[in-house]
């Protein structure tokens, strides 16, 4: 595993080079090509995905940020300090679906096993959710079971012409008693 993310841990080419995509392309299989700006070659893509946040964030709280009276300077620089962190971060992605790829060509049963295995987690938590809502429905039918039970006593009923209203007023909470 270790020789897998060789390339982004020492900044060298990743083995062998993936299979060109098609001419016009956006790169090699159909993946987004890292920028060919200078990189320090001491420092890899997670070295650089570091030190890019850091700046985001030191850009955000910096002195100078606060006390300067320029916004658009402001502005600009936070922007290129996000910007910055965007481009890297895109880069560690490219390289991260760059390995997918590969091991999805050279080990298919991997990913198989890895999509059998999302799929499993899925049902469960599927079958968890079913067996929540089995419990409530299971509980709004025991009251509304309790409700129908309780208007089928028409022997406790009051009967004579207000029985409808003595009934209806037994529903009705008494007054809170201000103090």
């Amino acid at each position: 595993m270790a020789g897998a993310l060789s390339g982004m841990f020492a900044n060298q080419p990743p083995g062998p080079p993936p299979p060109p995509g098609p001419p016009g392309g956006p790169g090699p299989a159909g993946l987004i090509p890292p920028p060919t700006g200078p990189r320090n070659p001491n420092n890899t893509l997670v070295d650089e995905l570091e030190a890019s946040f850091e700046a985001c964030f030191a850009s955000l709280v910096s002195q100078d940020y606060v006390n300067g009276t320029d916004q658009e300077e402001i502005r600009t620089g936070v922007d290129q300090c996000i910007q910055k962190f965007l481009d890297v971060a895109r880069q560690t992605e490219c390289f991260f679906l760059q390995k997918r790829l590969q091991l999805s060509v050279q080990k298919p049963e991997q990913v198989i096993k890895e999509d059998v295995s999302e799929l499993r987690n899925e049902l469960q938590r599927k079958e968890a959710l079913i067996q929540k809502h089995l419990g409530k429905l299971r509980h709004w039918q025991q009251v509304l079971e309790d409700i129908s039970v309780q208007h089928k006593k028409p022997a406790e009923m009051p009967q004579g012409p207000l029985a409808y209203l003595e009934q209806a007023s037994a529903n009705i909470p008494a007054p809170m008693k201000q103090t």
